[in-house]
């Protein structure tokens, strides 16, 4: 039988680290709008471009979730169907699918459709749709990965760098005189998720070095079974920083494996240039 998973755009995983025989992925997108004009994330979103628009504007970009239809003419590529969205506190795109789901088994009839609200985004989700390919090609039983990823996403967090505050700021999410006083001083915030579907401040270091290292002791101390996790690890047009993190993650800690990956537009619109989203 078929398996398919389908995440929304918030989702930043390369897809080759999924589709096999077994599994394939698609990705359904958001859409966001810079004052009129609009860009659509999908694979043909050019981040330069996007990042351009974003920072020349004196507005915060405007995000939109997914319709029910975006979701509902993927449910066709598959006979069973994983689904994994951005976190409900976060965007509407999980009641989306669900909406979709309904309109599917009251026009098709019944089918294996989950759809897992990862109360977080970004990398987080990559972890989560990675974890389900891996149950899928080991042979587990549908209800059993439900199950098991259930289990897993509750031991997972993901973290965020920011280096700077520019569309947090347009968007209201942050005080602007707050932002300045933390620029002048070159201090770095760590934001993580709360694993209730929010993404709050967790700490903060002076200078993006302190707050690699900082965060590095966040991960030890907070993923004992840390081993046998993959670290995911995005980044906003700052692969410097991405592989500098990575080698201060590796002088302390042993994980089993760990993946680059460029952001995709929802997140590079939060995580601003310069920032890195890491998974565990």
């Amino acid at each position: 039988m078929k398996n398919g998973i389908i995440v929304d755009s918030a989702c930043d995983v390369n897809k080759e680290y999924i589709e096999d025989e077994n599994c394939t992925i698609s990705f359904v997108p958001l859409t966001l709008q810079v004052e009129d004009k609009v860009f659509i994330d999908d694979e043909n979103l050019c981040i330069d471009e996007y990042l351009s628009h974003m920072e020349a504007s004196s507005e915060g970009v405007k995000t939109s979730a997914p319709s029910p239809g975006s979701f509902l003419e993927r449910f066709g590529l598959a006979d069973n169907i994983f689904v994994v969205t951005l976190s409900n506190k976060l965007s509407a795109t999980y009641q989306s699918a669900v909406t979709a789901k309904r309109m599917y088994m009251e026009e098709y009839g019944k089918k294996f459709i989950h759809i897992f609200d990862s109360l977080t985004a970004s990398v987080g989700e990559g972890i989560v749709a990675l974890k389900i390919s891996e149950l899928i090609n080991k042979g587990i039983p549908n209800t059993d990965i439900v199950e098991q990823v259930n289990h897993f996403m509750g031991g997972m967090r993901t973290y965020i760098l920011l280096d700077k505050f520019d569309n947090l700021i347009k968007t209201g999410r942050i005080n602007p005189y707050i932002a300045k006083i933390a620029s002048f001083l070159n201090v770095k915030p760590i934001c993580a998720d709360d694993q209730k579907g929010e993404i709050k401040l967790l700490d903060k270091a002076r200078g993006y070095t302190k707050s690699m290292k900082r965060l590095v002791e966040i991960i030890k101390a907070n993923t004992p079974d840390i081993e046998s996790r993959i670290v995911s690890i995005a980044h906003v047009k700052c692969l410097e920083k991405a592989l500098a993190f990575k080698d201060e993650l590796l002088k302390h800690l042993t994980v089993k494996d760990i993946m680059i990956q460029e952001c995709r537009g929802l997140t590079t619109t939060y995580a601003n240039r310069g920032g890195l989203v890491v998974a565990v």
